[in-house]
């Protein structure tokens, strides 16, 4: 076999990841981290999250190029993480393949990672070229913790340049959530954070996590995602930083100058989104009662309060429904029928 391919085989062997690989933390990966963590330790509170960056990667095929992504891959699978996401230009690099050909890769790609998915015990999520009834789309592929292909997000704001000149199609602007045992899942592509409609309906189906795979690195946008769509936001891009944001915006791990390629963290769900001034009175007595096994956090300028539970036996939603408590979201959605009915 030509030392250039990359053989199903070869590709299973080398990703026998958990045998004979050293504690040593690597780099980039959160300093709170805990190698050797087990997988039956975890609860549905706390998901792991590791994202890549191609960051000053580069090889003459894409087939060299996977082979250098999965050696990154080494390095994080010793803390088990829930999902792996990968950039939207994995593992594409510069080249004249036609469309039929990158799909051909695509595929021989899917079934490397599907079984990195289930060596592993990870969701894994595959940027893909894929072909359906004759139409072309730029896609994220998922497959579950067997290695089981759950669901496929196809690029809904495709470039100019990808419809004109590579004859990409876009996606349905409907597409629906991925289940999984954190609930809902969603995809979004590269381009189409310049546009809210996505997000939008990924949060409205009850998507928890949003996955922003993509060519460049979105800065500061990336955060704004996050806060505004009260969600996780787990990027992955060609270049520069790829980067984990929690539900209020903040960083929470992230590529950088001493870790390029590569993070991995843990975000707490256990948390909940409101508006301050709403209910002052009530954080009050959450704190008396809970204490330790709460943490709250107000946001002053912008009257934001995120509860976030540190208990096992805590949960958030018991504390909202105990103390009668809506969410920024259902607040906001309450004032929008009222204003509506104001102007009839």
């Amino acid at each position: 076999m030509n030392k250039e391919q990359i053989s199903r085989r070869n590709f299973i062997n080398r990703t026998a990841f958990t045998a004979g690989l050293a504690s040593v933390v690597p780099l980039g990966l959160a300093t709170n981290s805990c190698a050797g963590v087990s997988v039956t330790d975890k609860s549905h509170r706390n998901v792991w999250i590791a994202g890549l960056s191609q960051m000053d990667l580069s090889a003459e095929t894409p087939e060299l190029m996977a082979e250098k992504v999965y050696e990154i891959l080494k390095e994080v699978v010793t803390y088990h993480p829930d999902f792996v996401v990968l950039p939207e230009s994995f593992p594409w690099v510069p080249n004249k393949m036609t469309i039929d050909q990158k799909v051909a890769v695509s595929d021989k790609v899917q079934e490397e990672l599907a079984e990195f998915s289930k060596q592993n015990n990870c969701y894994t999520l595959c940027p893909a070229y894929t072909s359906d009834k004759g139409k072309n789309y730029n896609s994220i592929v998922v497959f579950d913790r067997q290695g089981k292909k759950i669901g496929v997000y196809h690029k809904i704001h495709a470039t100019t340049g990808e419809i004109k000149n590579r004859g990409i199609t876009c996606g349905p602007l409907f597409q629906p959530v991925i289940e999984t045992e954190f609930g809902p899942i969603g995809i979004q592509i590269c381009y189409d954070i310049n546009w809210d409609d996505g997000w939008q309906m990924l949060r409205k189906q009850g998507a928890k996590i949003i996955f922003w795979c993509s060519a460049f690195d979105g800065g500061i946008m990336v955060n704004t995602k996050a806060w505004q769509h009260k969600c996780i936001v787990a990027s992955s891009t060609l270049k520069n930083t790829s980067r984990l944001c929690d539900i209020s915006g903040e960083t929470i791990a992230e590529t950088g100058i001493w870790n390029p390629n590569l993070y991995c963290a843990p975000v707490n769900m256990e948390k909940v989104f409101l508006t301050t001034y709403d209910y002052l009175k009530e954080f009050r007595e959450i704190g008396q009662k809970y204490g330790r096994k709460v943490r709250i956090t107000t946001y002053h300028e912008e009257e934001w309060t995120i509860i976030e539970s540190l208990s096992p036996d805590v949960f958030v939603n018991d504390i909202m429904k105990e103390f009668n408590l809506n969410s920024h979201e259902d607040d906001i959605k309450q004032a929008e029928i009222v204003q509506n009915n104001s102007r009839i």
